[in-house]
């Protein structure tokens, strides 16, 4: 049940995202934004950890703030492989990635 939870979480966070910067993120509906966010939990579950780990100097050396950079990153992946769903550009998708992280959690909290 928490997987779901956190999934729909990320599905209104995708939402909100893409409504208040039409700009950074755009949504074409509710069922991109589901599929997005499922494909953001499983990257999220299965790639990151790959990429935390063989950037681990660069994030050391940074003091954590490369992990930005793997954010978006994973957003840009996660645009391309969801129809639907789109970044404009890897800044936007590190900024994108930031306020989805931000709300996702928001959400998560009032909702649990």
């Amino acid at each position: 049940m928490p997987f779901v939870i956190r999934m729909v979480a990320n599905a209104v966070a995708i939402l909100l995202v893409g409504y208040l910067l039409p700009r950074v993120v755009t949504v074409d509906g509710v069922v991109a934004a589901l599929t997005a966010a499922f494909v953001l939990g499983l990257v999220n579950a299965v790639v990151r950890p790959l990429f935390v780990l063989l950037t681990l100097p660069l994030t050391v050396v940074t003091l954590g703030a490369f992990l930005l950079v793997i954010n978006g990153l994973l957003l840009v992946l996660v645009s391309y492989i969801v129809p639907g769903f789109h970044v404009n550009g890897f800044l936007a998708a590190v900024v994108g990635s930031i306020l989805l992280s931000a709300v996702s959690w928001i959400l998560t909290r009032v909702v649990q």
